[in-house]
């Protein structure tokens, strides 16, 4: 992913919308962004990256729809119900 495509995808988001850094598809967390740093890799490459927070502050779990688009987990479904009958005394003899 380039700086480019990340200006893409969030183009169309309001500027005011907080942003949030997803970590860990097994153990899905929020986490607050701390800053961003240019920086060049070993080949001289010029590279970008996105840091937590210094306080490393972590918001709890990741919404399921997040995780599910992100293809960390499977969409889920909650279990079927079945109907139950009348729980009153039982009246037929």
């Amino acid at each position: 992913m380039t700086v480019g495509d990340i200006l893409d995808l969030l183009s169309v988001c309001d500027r005011d919308t907080p942003v949030r850094l997803a970590v860990n598809p097994f153990f899905p967390m929020a986490h607050r962004l701390g800053g961003v740093e240019k920086a060049v890799d070993e080949h001289g490459r010029p590279m970008v990256y996105i840091a937590e927070s210094l306080e490393a502050e972590q918001f709890g779990p990741l919404p399921p729809a997040v995780a599910v688009a992100l293809t960390w987990q499977p969409p889920a479904e909650g279990p079927s119900r079945r109907r139950r009958g009348a729980t009153g005394p039982n009246t037929s003899q």
